[in-house]
Formats: structure tokens, C-alpha cells, sequence
């Protein structure tokens, strides 16, 4: 079984197909650049094996996971005359996509945590925030979120489906759900408590972290307030960018915006998936003057000091 996706319907001439891929391909290789240097960066330095950066290792992994899920599958459709795709990778495709939302959105909660501890708690960072309990924070954003899905792509697997067009670039679980012939109750009980969880859960520590964030900043002087801010900023850019992203993507699967111009549909609804993996890293690896400097040092310094050891080998 097969289904027709409609989202890439307009590119027919063969020039314009052409610059989309190539677009889209250096796109995807810029993303896998970005994060995989950045990874690479904390992974070889022992200096980073610290709760913060493991949480921006475990935020760059995630992006990596998220576009992989979209741009493979993509490129593969804009070259596509026929722009199907099977029902097994379909299914595939919705579950990376959503897993990938969902630790997104855990892990920006966990560093929020992280922040509020460093601010409004440092004399006891070291002993509340250790690598161990970083270590086991990540784990648990992960295994949750993988399990949480296996659960939404087992009750749509089960779903007798009359259509096969998905008015989509991507798969989408909601459209999918769509084209049920038999009572899909359950299904949506379960989306609408799997959006309350992916999205409204870690907006409460998030919210709380930076309410706390805020009275330090008012009630301390003016060092703390310029530490906070310049702490907190990125990842307060990171978590707008994202939301605003997801909750266009939700209410144009589920509203008719027929007034928008198709091709801004189609660039808004890829907008989380493109413009986080590449923002993401950017502002998180350089979201204080202390990380730039030691991102700086170990890239610029101890960077081909590597190379010259690995040459003299």
C-alpha cells in the first residue's frame, strides 16, 4: 500500500526541480555539519563533560535525529515524479518526527532546570547537578519519549484507512488518522493527551524555572541580572523558535488556511524542522561569553594541534 503526497505537487519542470534539491541537500548538509563539529567538539574534550554541555550534546543528537527523519525522505520526493511514499515508512517517518518534537521539548525543560539551579542556586550546583544525575535526566527524556510513541504508532497501525492522500510534504499522524473508515475515538483521546504531555507538560518547568530567574534578577545587582540574562536569552530564542514552529504545524493540519499562498504553507510547515537544527546549535553552543571563549580555544587552538599528531602518525 502506498500513499500520494500532495505537498510537492507544484514542482514539475525539471530546472526548478533541480535547484529544490540542491537547496534542500545543502541545507541537510549544514545542519549534519553544525551539530555533528559540535558533538564531535564535546565528545573529545574532557574539559565538556560537564551537566550543561552533556545537555546540549543530548540537544544537538536530537537534531540530527529530527532532520534525518524529514530530508532523506524529501529528497527523494523532489526528484519523484510520483510523490508517494509506503505505508511502513510513512509510519516511520511520524515516529522519528514526533519523538523528535517531544525530547525536544523535554530537554529545552531540563536545561530551564538547569539554568534556574546555576542562578538561583550555585553554591549547591555542583552537589544538585551532578554528571550522573545529567546522565539519567537524558536518559529518561529519551526512553519516554521513544516508548510514549511506540504506543500512538500501535493504535494507528491497527486503523483501517479509506484514502491514501495526505495533503502533506511529510507524514503527519493527525492526517493520517484522517483516513480511518472506523471510529478513531481512542486515537484521539490519546493525540490530544500526547499533545497536552509532548508540549504543555514541559512548559510548567520551564515557566517555573524562569519565574524563579526573574525574582534573582530583580532582587540581585546588576552582575547577576547581566548573567542571567545573558544565560537565559538563547535558550529563551530556542524555545519561542520551536513553539512557534510546532503550534503553526498543529493548527494547519487541523484548520483551513486556504488564504495563505501554498508555498508559505509549505515553508512554515517545515519551519521547526529546518530552521531549530540549525539555530539550535548556533545559539546554545554560544549562549554565554564563557562557552564561546572555550568553544573558541578547543576549535581554533586545540583543534590543529589534532591534526598535527594525527599527521605526524
Amino acid at each position: 500500500m502506498g500513499w500520494w503526497r500532495r505537498g510537492l505537487a507544484q514542482i514539475r519542470t525539471r530546472s526548478l526541480k533541480f535547484l529544490c534539491f540542491v537547496v534542500t541537500a545543502l541545507v541537510y548538509v549544514g545542519i549534519v555539519l553544525v551539530n555533528t563539529s559540535l558533538i564531535v567538539v564535546i565528545c573529545m574534550n574532557r574539559s565538556l563533560h560537564e551537566p550543561m554541555y552533556m545537555f546540549l550534546l543530548s540537544l544537538f543528537v536530537n537534531e540530527l535525529y529530527g532532520s534525518t527523519g524529514l530530508f532523506p525522505f524529501l529528497l527523494v520526493q523532489i526528484l519523484s515524479d510520483l510523490h508517494t511514499i509506503s505505508a511502513p515508512l510513512c509510519f516511520l517517518q511520524i515516529y522519528c518526527l514526533y519523538t523528535y518534537v517531544h525530547v525536544e521539548f523535554s530537554n529545552l525543560a531540563v536545561m530551564s532546570y538547569d539554568r534556574y539551579v546555576a542562578i538561583c542556586d550555585p553554591l549547591h550546583y555542583k552537589s544538585r547537578m551532578t554528571s550522573n544525575r545529567a546522565v539519567l535526566l537524558i536518559s529518561l527524556v529519551w526512553f519516554y519519549s521513544f516508548v510514549k510513541f511506540l504506543i500512538t504508532l500501535s493504535l494507528n497501525v491497527r486503523l483501517p484507512l479509506c484514502g491514501n492522500v495526505i495533503n502533506s510534504l511529510y507524514c503527519h499522524n493527525y492526517l493520517v488518522v484522517k483516513l480511518a473508515c472506523s471510529d478513531t475515538l481512542v486515537n484521539n483521546i490519546y493525540g490530544i493527551f500526547g499533545t497536552v504531555v509532548t508540549v504543555i507538560v514541559p512548559l510548567i518547568p520551564i515557566l517555573f524555572s524562569y519565574l524563579r530567574i526573574l525574582q534573582v534578577c530583580f532582587s540581585g545587582d546588576k552582575q547577576t541580572r547581566q548573567k542571567a540574562v545573558s544565560t537565559c536569552s538563547p535558550h529563551i530564542v530556542s524555545l519561542l523558535n520551536f513553539s512557534f514552529g510546532c503550534l503553526f504545524e498543529i493548527l494547519q493540519s487541523r484548520f483551513e488556511m486556504s488564504r495563505l499562498s501554498s508555498q508559505l504553507r509549505i515553508v512554515l510547515s517545515l519551519y521547526f524542522l529546518i530552521i531549530q537544527p540549525l539555530l539550535s546549535p548556533i545559539i546554545s553552543a554560544t549562549d554565554n561569553v564563557g562557552n564561546r571563549r572555550e568553544l573558541y580555544r578547543i576549535i581554533c587552538m586545540d583543534g590543529p594541534k589534532h591534526l598535527q599528531l594525527v599527521q605526524r602518525n
